[in-house]
Parts: C-alpha cells; structure tokens; sequence
C-alpha cells in the first residue's frame, strides 16, 4: 500500500490562493486530533493488512501541532496499521512554525521528509500571498533543520504571479539551490474561484495569470533543475537522486492510499472515497463511530483515464503493456491511434513499451491526456 494521508485542517492564516479545507479556528485543534485517531483505528481494515510505506501530513499547516498531538496520531497510526521499517514520514511546515525547538521534536517523533512551504523569496510577494513568515525565516528554518540532521527536504515555490518577471522567478530558483535541498516542488499559480484572489480577481481588482510568462517559467524551471542535477520525475516535481517522494510517487502509480482527517481521499484501486469537508460535521460523526464519506465506483473507462493522466505526468510514463494487461486491447489499440500525433510533432516520445511527454509535451500535458481520455 502506498500510504496513510492525515489531513491537519487547520491554519494560522488563510493565502490568498488557497483552496485546501482548513481553519483559522484552532481551538477545535485537540477534538480534531482526537478525532483523527478514532478514524485511524476505523479505517484499520481499509488497506487489507498490507503494511503503510508512507504517512503523509498535510493540511492545512501540520506543524501547528503540539509534540504531544502529533505522537498520538503517529502512535495511533503504528497501533493499528502494519509500518514499514523503511517509512517515509513527511510533515507539511511553515517556515514560522520551524524553530529549533520545534524541529528537534519533529525529529525525535519520526519525522523523516520536512515538506516547507515557502512559495517565495521575494518579501513583497510573501505579504501579497498573506503568508505568516519572511525571507529571512525561510532560510534559516532550511539550515537549522539540515543542522538537526534532516537530510530529505523538499520546499514549495510559486511562479506565475504579478510580482515576478524572468529575472526574479530566476533568483528565487537560485536561492533554492543555494540552500542545497533535495527537493523542489513548483507550482504555477491558479486562480480558484473560492479564495481571496479568485474573489478579488472576480471584481477587477486582480489580473488573470499571464499564460505566456508562466510557459516562461516553467521553461527556465525545467531547464535549470536539470543542469543543476534534479529529476523532473512529476511535471512539478523534481528531486535530486534518490529523493522523490514515496508518498505522492505512489499517487501517480496507482497504489493504494487511506485519507484520515476531513476531505481527505481514499482510494483502493477501484473506487475512491471522500470524507466530508466540514470540520464540526466531521468530529461528532467519528464521535459516534461513522466515518463521514461520500463514495465513487470507477467504471473501466475512469480507471483508464485516471492511468493516462497520473502517468503522462511523470518519467515513467504510459506502458503498453500495462494498459493490455489491466485494460485489454480496445484500449490497447486506442492508445496506439490517438497518439500518432503527439509522437510525430515531438509532444511524446516512445522508448520500448513506454510513452513519455517531452519537454515540448509537458506544457500541454493536461490536454494531451484530456484528448485521449475514452468516454464513459
């Protein structure tokens, strides 16, 4: 099984961007975690024995957890799942929240991978975003947790916005090389109808993202992280050797995961699962012994689409062979016809059985896979 998802719905403040389910109400923070435990010993069956390789924190901000909260999760976890002894334990971070105290107890926890949101090293854009940490703070969290002994942390960082030209998207990566991190996720920025800037983009206030600017960045980024020695292994991703996340990696293979916490997803290879994303709702179900979810059966067509899409976004690619095997030869011989094109106009390139997007590719990626995608 791929992992164990726990989703933290809790925040210190909202960014701008956001469209993740959290709070700023953290007095409900010790029921949530209370909660969180009970749906760990719920699901307990969830996974059919196998053992967890990865448990994910994510939120939401996990690092507003106490010590004594995010043991109890992770004891729960280890109470009534099988734990790798090789697990990957990932916790989302503030640079704020980082404090050399702080980063000693995520280490003694079991902490492994420290996931650090810092979107930015420009200060003015960190205050439009309403981040709660500067520049200065992100840098010294990343060299104090490399001080405690984290060897494997990747950081966040957002490009596409109105405070960036090249030359700044240029100097954010180079800080990130700077501080010599594992891993790099880098997102273009998107406005979503449900947040601040989708509010104010909705009232003029805001400018649409330019897609042209953004090509740009994406561009400089997959051309600098290669020369720097990272593996583009995900369209956003990229980690130096032996360093791409388990967790999110079985994501786009396919595996199994358990989504514990409120609008966290589950899914066990043929169907998916969604608790409710409300966090009052959520406590009083578990309270009495129901995990609150809503759940989709994938019809032969979803599961192959959903093969295409996570796949034609990482280094491994679409296989042949696979969709044969697991999907048969109607599916087969789809695939086969409908990227002829993308092959010849250099978007895709074919090694053996496996079908890769190039770097023209990965530009387009989402509509390439949309426009193989079967219908239902």
């Amino acid at each position: 099984m791929s992992g164990i998802y726990i989703h933290i719905p809790f925040c210190r403040k909202a960014c701008i961007y956001c469209d993740f389910h959290f709070s700023t109400q953290l007095e409900y923070k010790e029921k949530m975690v209370q909660a969180i435990c009970k749906e760990i010993e719920l699901q307990k069956d969830y996974a059919g024995g196998e053992a967890v390789e990865s448990i994910y924190f994510g939120g939401g901000t996990p690092s507003v957890l106490s010590n004594e909260e995010l043991n109890a999760i992770l004891n729960s976890v280890t109470k009534d799942h099988i734990v790798s002894e090789k697990v990957e334990i990932t916790l989302e971070a503030n640079p704020d929240d980082l404090t050399e105290e702080r980063i000693k107890e995520f280490k003694q926890a079991g902490i492994n991978r420290l996931s650090i949101g810092i979107q930015s090293f420009d200060e003015e854009e960190l205050k439009w975003m309403n981040r709660s940490h500067t520049v200065d703070q992100s840098v010294a969290c990343v060299k104090a947790a490399q001080n405690k002994g984290f060897d494997n942390i990747t950081i966040d960082l957002i490009y596409g916005s109105k405070f960036q030209d090249i030359n700044k998207w240029k100097n954010n990566l180079q800080k990130a090389f700077d501080l010599n991190v594992q891993h790099i996720s880098a997102y273009n920025l998107t406005i979503e109808s449900k947040t601040v800037l989708g509010n104010w983009f909705g009232k003029g206030i805001e400018p649409a993202v330019n897609d042209e600017f953004s090509q740009q960045c994406f561009e400089w980024l997959m051309e600098e992280t290669e020369r720097k020695g990272f593996i583009q292994y995900e369209i956003s991703n990229f980690g130096t050797n032996h360093h791409f996340a388990v967790h999110n990696s079985n994501y786009w293979k396919g595996n199994k995961y358990i989504g514990i916490g409120p609008s966290a997803h589950s899914y066990d290879g043929k169907n998916r699962q969604w608790n409710i994303a409300n966090n009052p709702q959520y406590i009083k179900s578990i309270e009495s012994g129901i995990v609150p979810f809503e759940k989709e059966e994938l019809s032969i067509n979803d599961q192959y689409n959903e093969y295409l899409l996570t796949r034609l976004r990482t280094m491994w690619g679409v296989d042949l062979n696979y969709i044969e095997k697991q999907f048969g030869e109607k599916y087969l011989n789809s695939f086969l016809e409908n990227t002829k094109e993308y092959i010849s106009n250099g978007e895709m390139v074919k090694n053996n059985s496996v079908y890769t997007l190039t770097k023209k590719g990965k530009l387009l990626a989402d509509r390439i896979s949309s426009e193989l995608f079967e219908e239902n």
